[in-house]
């Protein structure tokens, strides 16, 4: 204004007086001299606009590349890990530290959105020359559509399920869930306490969802295949781990609606995920967020556990990450097969000690239905999913990851500790027990897993008298036997006949994991009775003449 005004007063000065004036060149001087100050301090103000706008570009891509490596990479091995966590991997990346990162992209961005909108503001206050104006609106209006990108990938990709659903759900049975916004508490989302629901959606519901453009609206109720009950919940802020997450403690499947079934597949090969669902307002930006479970196969009785688990553990190990929903391999090699099973028994049977070579190579005979496989050439063979779970053995009414699931149990339930001694030695063929135990002494003895009954463990001893030596099996014991004895005690009822466990362990070395005499003790103490016990007996004359023994249990 000040310009304006002087430069008004000169030009009535020349007016009035003439350019030749003294007072008119005076004025000159002065006018010219403020209009050159102006030129430079508003060619400088050009100068740092076009350096910030050059910084802010040069910032945007940082923190893109930043962002791109915490959810493409960081955050993805994170799901990836807790999705093998579903076959028993133990979690090593830390959430905390994701949302640390998170938190601090989020400030990053929002700061710089806020930055670039009060550069668009002071732009249009104090323009750019003609011939810059629209190439410098340009770079800031992309500049300003690339943050907001940035920002709503940053808020729709961290909101994550921390506590997944079960991947095996039985209808009418009460579960838990829990899904965290890592931005949340930094963006201030939880002060509107927004709304989570929570659906059961198909595969093909699942692949519809993910195809639909992340710009166009979508409505919540399009997408459903069942009911769940107490399916809402509010994010609340946590301030002691500025947390914003929602715990649902009480949902309930309450019905499921199938799709068709395609040639042989099983409803246990049905897969469904979990929808959960929220939307909430950050300043002036609208956000519609969603985030799917891992595959759960919906079952509605007990009985169908097992080969609904094989279809979760054959999606947990060997889905690629960025598959159609839920697309997996049909065949996959032995060496990541084996991996799989030794994942999924550690786990279940609560042990450091892994799966041998020598039981993986019996695993590998089985599930290939050939005894006679070479040591050298099973590792280059592929598995189908046919044999894994679907064919029957050759002359059995189960299939192997029916058998390997029966022992993993009863191993889990029932002989956790004498497996984690190495006491059990467990995977290994008749013959095989048969060839190791003619080897030895009279009243060696090992324990392996039946093949003919699954769930069942066998003790094969050897014993020799005067004129012969031959190997005897005791009939299998299931769960339910080891229920009621457990197979320490069992082996002390056959004092008789066991000496030394396989090689040369004497059998006393199970006398730590024997529950008799502190039951008697305790059942004494508690009820002055005189107590009784199961014990199991061979039948001697058995002995003479076959090599599968029976037993019975006797009260003694």
């Amino acid at each position: 204004y000040s310009f304006k005004e002087n430069d008004a007063k000169y030009e009535q000065l020349k007016l009035q007086n003439g350019e030749a004036h003294a007072d008119v060149k005076k004025w000159k001087v002065s006018r010219d001299k403020m209009e050159l100050g102006i030129k430079q301090k508003f060619n400088n103000l050009l100068s740092q606009r076009a350096a910030l706008v050059r910084a802010l570009v040069a910032n945007f891509h940082e923190v893109k590349e930043v962002q791109a490596q915490v959810l493409d990479k960081e955050l993805i091995n994170w799901k990836r890990e807790q999705q093998l966590h579903g076959n028993g991997l133990q979690m090593t990346l830390s959430l905390e530290s994701l949302q640390e990162w998170c938190e601090g992209l989020a400030n990053i961005i929002w700061t710089m959105r806020q930055q670039i909108k009060q550069l668009e503001i002071l732009k249009s206050q104090i323009a750019d020359p003609v011939s810059d104006s629209a190439s410098a609106t340009n770079v800031l209006s992309e500049l300003l559509s690339g943050i907001t990108d940035l920002l709503s990938n940053l808020v729709t990709g961290t909101f994550i399920i921390e506590k997944q659903p079960p991947q095996v759900m039985k209808t009418n049975t009460r579960f838990t869930a829990t899904v965290r916004l890592l931005v949340g508490g930094q963006l201030n989302v939880h002060m509107a306490s927004p709304s989570v629901s929570v659906s059961i959606i198909s595969e093909n519901q699942a692949n519809q969802l993910l195809k639909t453009p992340a710009q166009s609206t979508k409505r919540r109720e399009d997408y459903s295949s069942g009911e769940i009950l107490n399916g809402q919940g509010n994010m609340e802020f946590h301030a002691a781990t500025r947390q914003v997450s929602v715990n649902f403690r009480n949902l309930q499947l309450k019905r499921i609606k199938r799709t068709e079934k395609k040639g042989t597949e099983s409803v246990m090969e049905e897969k469904f995920s979990v929808l959960f669902w929220t939307e909430f307002q950050i300043g002036e930006l609208k956000f519609q967020v969603w985030t799917l479970s891992l595959p759960v196969v919906v079952i509605v009785h007990g009985n169908q556990e097992p080969q609904a688990l094989a279809t979760i553990t054959w999606d947990n190990a060997f889905a690629e990450w960025g598959r159609p929903p839920f697309r997996v391999p049909d065949k996959v090699s032995w060496a990541k097969m084996a991996s799989a099973l030794n994942m999924k028994w550690t786990s279940a049977c609560g042990t450091n000690r892994s799966l041998t070579e020598e039981n993986l190579y019996y695993l590998a005979c089985k599930v290939f239905r050939n005894p006679n496989l070479h040591i050298d050439d099973f590792k280059n063979l592929v598995v189908s999913w046919g044999q894994f779970c679907r064919e029957p053995l050759p002359d059995r009414n189960f299939t192997f990851w029916e058998w390997f699931y029966r022992v993993m149990n009863l191993t889990a339930t029932h002989m956790r500790g004498p497996w984690s001694e190495g006491y059990i030695m467990g995977f290994v063929s008749k013959n095989r027990a048969e060839e190791l135990l003619m080897a030895m002494e009279g009243g060696t003895f090992l324990l392996r897993f039946s093949d003919s009954e699954p769930g069942g463990v066998t003790i094969a001893y050897v014993r020799q008298d005067a004129h012969q030596k031959n190997v005897f099996m005791v009939a299998p014991f299931s769960s339910k036997d080891l229920l009621q004895r457990s197979i320490a005690d069992v082996i002390f009822d056959l004092q008789e006949y066991l000496t030394f466990l396989f090689p040369n362990t004497p059998k006393d070395a199970f006398k730590k994991f024997s529950t008799s005499v502190a039951q008697n003790e305790r059942a004494q103490t508690a009820t002055g009775y005189v107590p009784h016990s199961l014990k199991t007996h061979v039948p001697g004359n058995i002995l003479k003449g076959c090599s599968q023994s029976t037993r019975h249990l006797m009260f003694m």
